[in-house]
């Protein structure tokens, strides 16, 4: 820093030290140089450089630097907890997926047992309806031996009366 300022310095005089003629735009005024009051102005700027730098522009610069570094800070931290609510969120949703699933696999094995429920009551009501019409059968055929045998004895009662009758003597 010191350089950039000696430089100027160094601008500065020998601007200063050169008289030159300035006019002004109606008047025709002639402006020259007092150097001796550009001196006491120099060296009292010079002067005021190293108390004005430490009380005004070293606190600035202190708080900026703070302030970028608080922001820095801040925008890290924000970082931090957007990646922190990304793999919560990706978490969540991960659970949500699982869940629908094993939600989604525990009804089709309810499903699915009902189905076989279903179709093992039907087979016992299809098994008891199947014993129920061979029972009927059974009994339908005893019935109808029995009938053919009374009518059988009826038959052949009716048919020695019928040929006793025609026959005018008993057989």
């Amino acid at each position: 820093m010191s350089r950039t300022l000696l430089r100027a310095l160094i601008a500065c005089l020998l601007c200063t030290a050169s008289p030159s003629a300035v006019f002004a735009a109606e008047g025709g005024l002639v402006l020259t140089p007092q150097p001796d009051l550009l001196i006491a102005l120099l060296v009292f700027f010079l002067l005021l450089v190293v108390p004005v730098h430490k009380v005004l522009f070293a606190p600035l610069l202190r708080v900026l630097d703070e302030r970028e570094e608080k922001i820095a800070g801040t925008r890290a931290r924000a970082e931090k907890l957007e990646r922190n609510a990304s793999e919560t969120l990706a978490r969540y949703q991960s659970s949500v997926r699982q869940t629908r699933d094993e939600a989604e696999l525990e009804r089709r094995a309810t499903l699915e047992e009902v189905r076989r429920e279903a179709q093992r009551e039907t087979a016992a009501a299809r098994s008891e309806a199947e014993g129920r019409i061979e029972a009927a059968r059974t009994e339908v055929d005893t019935a109808l031996e029995s009938a053919r045998g009374g009518l059988r004895a009826q038959a052949e009662e009716l048919a020695r009366q019928a040929a006793s009758q025609v026959l005018g003597r008993a057989l």
